[in-house]
């Protein structure tokens, strides 16, 4: 700041807390249009050990009524008797109101029969009831096979593993990369600084490490492409927020790939009126998911404010001193109600199969 302005020649960004003066519309949205499915979302412990992410179910329950969302997707399952502990505390429990996945275990890579064993683990998890598979991150940024090789989500063990999701009927929700920033030098002009001096193991900009954004995204795309009888759900908008274009050439290219909103109103809102054009195209390929873990109230409020008005420049996660993604705020998409029932719901529950 400018040495000559009293206080401020020493405020440090890190303590600017600044006050919006602008004056908006705030629609309160307690409910949404329709009873919703939050398509992504974590209930396991793998984030939380030794405890449950969410450590009170029938609290998560009364949220959930008053809140109208019929659904949660419990991405957390995990393989064996962690699978068999969240099927028993969420699905059977409560039957219609929560849906696990697996998540495969990639470090098998690094064995010889590594084909062999993530078919088994596919094979046992799908008898013991998990409805879909979530494909994380690490899968392109750190998994390495026998040879010490980075595996990259396109590799063929990993579009054989894929293939035969397809086949047993499990949809793949699947996170690569990270948004792009995260892949950028980490200096005075990376977006996203604050947040990764908050979080520095989440930069991945070293490419003597890890692959480039655009390396691993081509790679999610040929892996897409080449197992078009598997049903995919893009985490976060596709994993390339920032970049809707991209996310409509796969749409258009894959009739197999869908895409989730979840953990993505920060870059979606600001560029409402291309995120509407993307949803209103594809109407039938975007799932609502929240991705906030535990949920609460004004998450879920924010994210129907944010779907259904056209209210401006409204805080993407209130209650945070400093908005966690960026410094701005987001505006809403204003989406049709026609629009708004299917990405709440129907998308959904026609992937998931749910009544």
């Amino acid at each position: 700041m400018g040495t000559g302005t009293p206080g401020l020649s020493d405020l440090r960004l890190a303590d600017w807390r600044p006050r919006r003066r602008l004056v908006v519309e705030e629609t309160d949205v307690p409910v949404p249009a329709a009873p919703c499915v939050d398509a992504h979302n974590h209930l396991g412990r793998w984030l939380t050990p030794p405890g449950w992410t969410a450590p009170d179910v029938d609290a998560l329950l009364a949220l959930m009524d008053r809140r109208h969302v019929e659904t949660v997707v419990n991405l957390d399952g995990m393989l064996g008797d962690e699978l068999e502990a969240n099927l028993d505390r969420y699905d059977r429990a409560h039957p219609g109101r929560f849906v696990t996945y697996c998540q495969l275990d990639w470090s098998v890579l690094a064995a010889d029969d590594a084909q062999a064993r993530l078919a088994r683990q596919l094979r046992d998890a799908a008898r013991r009831g998990a409805r879909g598979v979530k494909v994380w991150k690490t899968l392109g940024l750190h998994h390495r096979d026998a040879a010490g090789a980075l595996v990259l989500p396109d590799d063929e063990r990993v579009v054989r593993t894929l293939a035969l999701a397809g086949e047993l009927g499990l949809p793949v929700t699947i996170h690569v990369a990270d948004p792009v920033a995260f892949f950028d030098p980490l200096d005075a002009t990376n977006e996203r600084v604050e947040e990764l001096g908050e979080h520095p193991e989440w930069w991945f900009g070293d490419r003597a490490v890890h692959p480039s954004f655009d390396r691993l995204l081509g790679a999610l795309e040929a892996l897409v492409l080449a197992t078009p009888g598997t049903t995919y759900v893009g985490a976060h908008v596709g994993c390339v927020a920032e970049d809707l274009d991209r996310v409509e050439r796969l749409l258009a290219a894959a009739p197999n790939w869908h895409v989730d909103v979840a953990g993505r109103m920060a870059e979606l809102g600001r560029q409402p009126r291309r995120a509407r054009r993307l949803v209103e195209r594809w109407p039938d390929r975007v799932l609502f998911g929240t991705d906030v873990f535990p949920l609460d109230d004004a998450s879920l409020t924010t994210h129907y404010r944010f779907l259904e008005t056209a209210d401006e420049a409204f805080d993407y996660a209130p209650g945070e001193p400093v908005p966690p993604q960026g410094r701005w705020t987001v505006s809403g998409l204003d989406l049709p109600p026609d629009v708004l029932e299917a990405v709440y719901r129907g998308n959904a529950r026609r992937l998931l199969h749910l009544g």
